[in-house]
């Protein structure tokens, strides 16, 4: 294969560079409107850079008192979600590492067929299940709670089993071997030897999840009754007003303190993140 000639490198850089440009623009769009008085958000034709940046959005977004809804308490909000998504990570995490490495380093009679059974549950969507899903829920007497936010979290999901196994299957067997010779059980191997060295796929396991938590909007809309336990998704739509006139300003600054905390956190752990995507799925 022939190397690329520097044009084409500068080609492909540019390439990119207006591609990411063209991504970034619904977020710049975002904060520049956080930051205009309400009045200059409906201005014709828009105008992306603020005649005065009102800072103050973000503080008045955090204690904003819709008309409709009274005083929307964002804080609480995200205690409630940062709680859910706690407990959510932890289950995933627990449950789904031990399922992978039960699928890929034990040798038991059917573990492909109800591996391939597994993962065909992936192509069964939410809203055919919803309703069986919600009434089991409700003869359980856990609607208006935080568990049937969590609890299935514990369960394992596809998905995830499926990334941690073709991870799990990199790792040489050699040292499960090496472990089994200094007595080590499949407990002691799988954590002393199997967890430290999947560390990277853990950690974009637990990132994924804990973006979806962060962001679900349709589970705590079925499953919560309670105003007081809403979580961010569901605080978000209210400030949009349902009857016209909403603050567009207002909206927007909470959106961008909502999702700040996951951009955030993507960039502290996108080493590890970037890292375990590029080396899940070296073995199948």
């Amino acid at each position: 294969m022939r190397p690329r000639s520097p044009f084409t490198k500068v080609i492909v850089l540019l390439v990119l560079i207006m591609l990411s440009g063209l991504f970034l623009m619904p977020l710049a769009w975002t904060i520049s409107t956080s930051l205009k008085p309400t009045e200059q958000t409906m201005e014709m034709p828009p105008r992306w850079w603020p005649k005065q940046f009102l800072w103050r959005n973000y503080s008045d977004a955090v204690m904003y008192r819709s008309e409709e809804l009274g005083y929307i308490p964002m804080l609480r909000q995200a205690r409630n979600t940062l709680y859910l998504a706690v407990l959510s990570v932890t289950g995933t995490v627990v449950s789904n590492a031990l399922v992978a490495y039960g699928f890929a380093r034990i040798r038991w009679r059917g573990r492909d067929v109800l591996f391939a059974a597994t993962l065909a549950t992936m192509m069964v969507p939410f809203p055919v299940t919803m309703v069986a899903v919600f009434s089991i829920f409700k003869e359980l007497g856990w609607i208006g709670s935080f568990r049937p936010l969590w609890v299935p979290a514990w369960l394992g999901g596809a998905f995830n089993i499926f990334l941690l196994r073709q991870f799990f299957m990199s790792i040489p067997r050699d040292l499960s071997d090496a472990a089994a010779i200094d007595g080590c059980g499949e407990l002691q191997t799988f954590w002393h030897i199997i967890l430290p060295l999947a560390k990277p796929a853990l950690a974009v396991v637990a990132l994924f999840h804990f973006m979806y938590v962060w962001n679900d909007f349709l589970g705590p809309l079925i499953y919560l009754t309670d105003e007081s336990m809403f979580t961010l998704s569901l605080g978000l739509q209210a400030y949009q007003s349902q009857h016209g006139g909403t603050e567009w300003s207002m909206l927007m600054a909470a959106s961008m303190i909502v999702i700040t905390p996951l951009i955030v956190l993507f960039f502290l752990t996108q080493r590890t993140f970037i890292q375990g995507v590029r080396l899940t799925g070296i073995k199948g």
